[in-house]
């Protein structure tokens, strides 16, 4: 009777705690094409959920879970080769399987 219950309890334990998304972000150079891709992505804005899925979806993932424009501040010299500070602006794309 007690291994039925502990069981019971295991079940409805791992019923009630579903499995964590994968996910990564990429952070990339935002570059100004004069499509306006860029500021879609870097605004949030709802053209950008497009683009953000298409780059989610040539790495290998299902979609994007946000995307933003990052602040120079939040990264270092090793993303994208350019240094925080310098005229290139950036974009998290967070994407997930």
């Amino acid at each position: 009777m007690r291994s039925v219950i502990v069981a019971a309890c295991l079940g409805a334990l791992s019923l009630a705690a579903p499995a964590a998304a994968e996910t990564r972000t990429f952070v990339i150079a935002s570059m100004p094409d004069g499509y306006g891709v860029d500021q879609c992505l870097a605004t949030g804005a709802r053209c950008g959920l497009l683009i953000a899925n298409a780059y989610c979806q040539s790495q290998n993932y299902v979609r994007a879970a946000s995307f933003r424009k990052v602040d120079a501040a939040e990264i270092t010299s090793a993303v994208a080769g350019e240094a925080p500070g310098e005229s290139a602006s950036f974009v998290a794309i967070e994407c997930a399987r």
